[in-house]
């Protein structure tokens, strides 16, 4: 096993239990990406254990001070986090985070769960030596119809290139078509083998639950609305008509198949294959109001004005959409911007309340679910904010 020496303000941070060491830290030792190393301060103490790589992270820690990494301990992991969604996770859903990387002693590894299909999806190649144990829990404990790999590549990692092993089936099958999965009864389908993103942000789940009763009798605009888990969500629970707004006419198509699923009419159910802005824009120009709009725009995206940037277009955002929502009516904004503080995105959303003129009320402040846990000493776990504002 490989040693690798780092500065003193990393081996603070690790002595809190962070799971990352950044290249800049290390003093000494060489990285070799997909290699194990134990991790030590200046004087030689054992500050943990975990894999190198040579991206934007230099090692990713699985333990903490001294102490083997072997089959057993990632099993361990493993059963633990499976624990916490067995309790978590309620009967009428299939659809769920198994592993939730960092914050499941896990850094770089997510597991989803689809019905009876696991994605697991890794942050960088060098994670892959871990696949055999982690395809073998998953066969030994949930007895998958298929496991299937993906990669999701930040975009502070500036490496291109082939991809080892290439994403695809590790065990079983892929299915041919969708896979139903049920969310608190609802029925979506999704693509395991598609990851990461396979048709359902679970993240979601709790915020689309805290608006079930409030979708009665309601318009709604859903931009940026991937596969329209939330128009679905607001049909099934009484709203009078739904509109969805993506550039992607292929999620769209899918979105609409959701509505099938569910044997839900599409009489009063629209999908706008259009930017955002635009269709925000249009609606303000025919005069057209909505009761109820949700606004959660990826946070890496290219559109026809660039790359989307939270701090820019945020505000301008939310003051297109506060131009075209009923008196009464109320905003869903949400960032899944890991780098953005709460503190942060409320500003911006309250930066484009003010450029629209319209003044609100906070009526909830939301994050990820429980089967997405943020742990304590990881800042960038709780990543998800949502806020929602009834307009005056």
């Amino acid at each position: 096993m490989r040693s690798l020496t780092v500065n003193g303000y990393s081996a603070k941070w690790l002595g809190k239990q962070f799971p990352w060491v950044y290249p800049k830290e290390v003093v000494k030792g060489a990285v070799k990406a997909g290699e194990w190393a134990t991790v030590r301060e200046g004087a030689g103490r054992v500050l943990g254990t975990g894999v190198l790589d040579d991206g934007w992270i230099a090692c990713r820690v699985f333990r903490h001070g001294d102490g083997p990494v072997d089959e057993a301990w990632i099993h361990g992991l493993l059963d633990r986090s499976a624990a916490l969604r067995d309790v978590v996770v309620g009967p009428d859903t299939d659809a769920y985070r198994l592993v939730n990387a960092e914050n499941d002693g896990l850094p770089g590894i997510r597991i989803d769960w689809w019905g009876h299909h696991a994605t697991i999806v890794l942050d960088s190649p060098s994670l892959a030596v871990l696949l055999p144990w982690i395809t073998g829990w998953l066969e030994a404990n949930r007895s998958p119809r298929g496991v299937h790999l993906a990669y999701r590549q930040d975009p502070r990692d500036e490496r291109r290139g082939a991809l080892h092993p290439e994403p695809g089936v590790l065990a079983g099958f892929a299915p041919t078509g969708d896979v139903k999965v049920r969310e608190r009864g609802i029925t979506y389908g999704v693509r395991p083998h598609e990851g990461p993103d396979v048709g359902l942000y679970t993240d979601m789940r709790e915020v689309r639950a805290f608006l079930e009763p409030t979708w009665a009798g309601t318009s709604v605009l859903n931009t940026f609305a991937y596969t329209g888990a939330f128009s679905v969500s607001a049909a099934m629970n009484g709203a009078a008509e739904t509109v969805s707004v993506d550039l992607s006419a292929k999620y769209l198509e899918r979105a609409e198949q959701n509505f099938v699923f569910n044997e839900l009419s599409l009489d009063t159910h629209d999908f706008l294959v259009e930017d955002t802005f635009k269709a925000l824009d249009r609606f303000r120009r025919q005069g057209r109001m909505f009761d109820r709009i949700v606004l959660d725009p990826p946070s890496w995206s290219h559109g026809p004005e660039g790359m989307w940037s939270a701090k820019k277009d945020m505000p301008r955002l939310v003051a297109a959409a506060a131009r075209v929502t009923e008196p009464g009516g109320w905003i869903l904004a949400c960032s899944n911007q890991g780098d953005l503080s709460p503190r942060d995105f409320r500003g911006l959303v309250l930066s484009g309340l003010e450029r629209a003129g319209r003044p609100a009320q906070s009526l909830q402040v939301a994050s990820q679910g429980p089967d997405y846990p943020a742990l304590s000493t990881f800042p960038e776990g709780r990543y998800l904010k949502v806020t929602l504002w009834r307009l005056l």
